[in-house]
């Protein structure tokens, strides 16, 4: 039996809160439709975050509002805190919410402070609450950031990361998602990690989200497919990272390029359920969007046809 994967498409959000230029609604509606196309059944479209915080995400109720509902697709937003949740509760009320949602949490105190505004402590407290106000009306994704090293501290107890995962477990989350926010991962740190998970938390979902800063993602994406990962976040281009009025980190921030990962997967004979020429022009859609040719190396060469072929036989 071929092997299958599921791959979130995080480009509308984790993508585009890194462009220091607006991107209209009408474009980031087009582009979710575009994914949905393409065969994505998660897609992360927008963040219920402070928009004078990051305004790429201002019209967070609109897109949601505008953007085609599908069977069997859900759409993904993140709520950094219980004020974002209830954004979120208000828009589903209205019948256009998201089926998913991300409740972020950082392992370390530096990048906790800096990118949400509080303690590691005072965090959890608003997880917890985060959860209560959902009340099971949407699928939960605890995010762990900076899981496998910190811009600020540097090195990070891979015990406290599992740690955060068992409370998120804990606490009633559906999956739980490991962030490397600046790239610093290697493939043996994520083959350990998510093994030591899987012992830990056998039929948890723990999903893994690269970036690509010093070219190892997709060496990391396949120890953690090695390792019993079946659950990725990537982002078409390879765009992404921190806010862009937040600084950390140095280089190219972005995620994992979506065609890069979904070509070699599919060589691998894993199965992404994409359609590979729908997905192609999803790719040269977000070129077009940004107005700039963005970093993916399939973009460039063309899909390995053969592999999805192969992987279809």
């Amino acid at each position: 039996m071929t092997d299958a994967v599921t791959i979130c498409e995080c480009f509308a959000r984790d993508g585009l809160q890194h462009e220091p230029a607006f991107v209209p609604t009408e474009t980031k509606v087009t582009l979710l439709e575009a994914f949905v196309a393409a065969g994505f059944t998660r897609i992360e479209a927008t963040s219920y975050s402070h928009p004078e915080r990051v305004p790429a995400f201002a019209d967070a109720s609109r897109v949601l509002t505008e953007v085609t509902r599908r069977p069997g697709v859900a759409f993904k937003a993140t709520c950094p805190n219980p004020r974002a949740v209830r954004r979120a509760i208000d828009d589903l009320d209205h019948g256009v919410g998201a089926e998913e949602l991300s409740l972020l949490v950082s392992a370390s105190e530096s990048h906790t402070e800096r990118n949400l505004g509080t303690t590691r402590a005072g965090q959890w407290e608003r997880v917890a609450e985060m959860i209560r106000l959902a009340a099971g009306r949407f699928r939960l994704i605890g995010v762990v950031s900076v899981a496998f090293g910190c811009p600020f501290e540097g090195d990070v107890d891979p015990g406290r990361v599992a740690e955060d995962v068992a409370r998120f477990a804990d606490l009633g989350a559906d999956a739980v998602t490991l962030g490397d926010t600046t790239g610093v991962a290697t493939p043996g740190a994520v083959a350990a990690m998510f093994r030591r998970l899987e012992r830990e938390h056998p039929g948890l979902p723990v999903i893994a989200h690269f970036h690509n800063t010093r070219g190892t993602g997709i060496a990391n994406a396949v120890a953690a497919l090695d390792a019993g990962c079946r659950h990725f976040d990537s982002a078409l281009g390879g765009v992404g990272g921190h806010p862009s009025a937040i600084t950390y980190g140095a280089g190219l921030t972005g995620n994992v390029c979506t065609e890069d990962l979904v070509s070699l997967f599919e060589a691998m004979g894993v199965d992404t359920g994409l359609d590979i020429d729908a997905l192609a022009a999803a790719s040269r859609a977000c070129e077009e969007a940004l107005g700039r040719p963005l970093y993916s190396m399939v973009a460039r060469a063309g899909f390995a046809r053969t592999g999805f072929a192969r992987s279809r036989a």
